[in-house]
């Protein structure tokens, strides 16, 4: 009987049970006013006069007419780069601790992202109120004794001065609590090697000493560990190594693409959890079975907004034009796109994410991502977002009982007639001329400005089949393996010309 087990999940349910539900709207409204007041004396504070927004009826109202929009570029230009030359008190109180490194899926080099000890805090009580919520998935005793495989980047951060730098993932895992080390696999001396295959393989190595009862990390990286794995000690499956795995933690992309590939590796069915840990911060988790989407954390650090996403607040690079209509969490409504905007204890300041997320639950203020704004395909007026990409892509797995591990598209030129060019990473046999027929008819079905454009300038969809290696491939050639780094659904005609330069050398 695993009498631990039961006593950590009976206390893991009172707590739940003990906390009341907070109010969003409030919360907001309070993490607002504990940011401008933390700040205030801040250079950043004081250009944008936050001691006078604090005195503001509405602060809320106040702080959107006063500070401008930020992205990535603007913010570090006009702000970050006094951290750089070591100053202190720029955007947020003292220095960060830590940055940050994300090229996410389009950047050509490394933004560095500050990240404070108050992010890190905030990072850790999300964490703890995802590990009350797992009560909700009436998870068996049992499985609270079990070990926890997180595969992110490497902890071996490199020191920088008086800060340390890494990927989020890294940095998380670098500070992870003394309670928790005794679950955390694969450990502090693996997770620390740099090298993203000597990584995979010595876990594969030291597999069969561990009892893993969940996993954590992005769903591409994950499978090819996995299948490591399998192939080192020549299993069918990973239930045959690690019979206790129950929960798979997803985090940073879109799961469904990937769902019917990541069951193959099952031998059982597993939960999957959901989660959204960027580079910024920790926004939110899943937090009931009953649906795939995740509630906004509200009261942890961060204060949101929202831009609707359409294509006449988009500049073409996927930044927000300077008149965007930007709405508080009260204002917003399910079903529609939204571009996220934050302000953080770690000094972001209405900073371009550069996802979209939509609402499925505005009691609940649950959300689910539906892209990014750099990913939305609007070159001939088809006005694709990820989401319908990804739709697209499980609509032909299941038409051809394959599984597509990658896949990623351009609207391209072919004697200056637009097509949607696509590349699909699988090992199984499809006919490239039937998976284009099958894309392009659901596409018309599932989206109407589509529909028009296969009217009017797009004249269809050409697809080439590749094996998924070379994604990884082209990952490890622009950025690196493993960690936060994810696969560009969508392509410049640009990069895209450097993408298909790519894959010929490599067929």
């Amino acid at each position: 009987m695993a009498i631990y087990g039961y006593m950590i999940k009976g206390l893991l349910e009172m707590r739940e049970k003990l906390v009341p539900e907070s109010d969003p709207i409030e919360d907001q409204k309070k993490v607002l006013s504990e940011l401008l007041e933390q700040a205030k004396d801040t250079a950043f504070g004081k250009f944008y006069d936050f001691s006078d927004l604090l005195e503001a009826e509405n602060i809320k109202e106040a702080f959107a007419a006063k500070v401008p929009l930020f992205n990535y570029d603007k913010i570090n230009s006009e702000w970050w780069y006094r951290l750089h030359q070591g100053e202190s008190d720029i955007t947020w109180p003292g220095k960060p601790s830590y940055y940050a490194l994300s090229s996410g899926t389009t950047g050509k080099e490394s933004k560095r992202i500050p990240v404070t000890e108050e992010m890190i805090e905030c990072i850790t009580l999300a964490g703890r109120k995802q590990v009350y919520a797992i009560t909700n998935f009436d998870m068996p005793p049992d499985f609270f004794e079990k070990e926890i495989l997180m595969l992110g980047s490497s902890t071996d951060l490199k020191r920088k001065g008086d800060h340390q730098e890494g990927e989020i993932s890294g940095i998380s895992a670098s500070n992870i609590p003394n309670w928790f080390k005794g679950y955390y696999k694969p450990g502090e001396d693996i997770a620390r090697i740099e090298n993203w295959d000597d990584r995979v393989k010595m876990i594969a190595e030291n597999a069969a000493e561990w009892d893993i009862g969940a996993i954590s990390g992005i769903p591409s990286w994950i499978e090819l560990m996995l299948e490591e794995v399998i192939e080192h000690h020549k299993l069918e499956h990973i239930h045959q190594i690690w019979p206790n795995l129950q929960v798979y933690t997803s985090g940073g992309v879109a799961f469904d693409p990937y769902e019917k590939s990541f069951n193959a590796l099952m031998g059982k069915p597993v939960t999957v959890i959901d989660t959204y840990l960027a580079s910024e911060g920790f926004i939110a988790f899943q937090q009931r079975p009953e649906t795939s989407a995740m509630r906004l954390l509200t009261d942890n650090g961060i204060y949101f907004e929202f831009v609707p996403f359409e294509p006449e607040y988009i500049n073409e690079d996927g930044s927000l034009k300077k008149d965007a209509p930007v709405i508080p969490l009260e204002e917003v409504k399910t079903e529609k796109d939204y571009v996220l905007l934050i302000s953080t204890v770690s000094g972001l300041w209405r900073y371009e994410i550069g996802d979209t997320i939509t609402f499925t639950d505005l009691e609940r203020k649950e959300i689910k991502i539906t892209g990014r704004t750099k990913f939305f395909l609007n070159v001939v007026g088809s006005q694709l977002s990820v989401n319908k990409l990804n739709d697209g892509i499980k609509e032909l797995e299941n038409a051809f009982d394959i599984e597509i591990k990658e896949f990623t598209m351009a609207a391209k030129r072919y004697d200056e007639e637009f097509y949607h060019s696509w590349y699909l990473g699988t090992e199984a046999d499809v006919d490239p001329e039937q998976a284009a027929e099958v894309l392009d008819e659901y596409l018309k079905s599932a989206n109407k400005n589509y529909e028009v454009a296969r009217g009017k300038a797009l004249k269809g969809v050409k697809v080439k089949v590749i094996p998924p290696e070379i994604f990884y491939e082209w990952n490890a050639q622009k950025k690196k393996k493993g960690g936060q780094v994810k696969m560009p659904r969508v392509m410049g005609e640009e990069k895209f010309s450097e993408w298909e330069e790519f894959v010929a050398a490599q067929l």
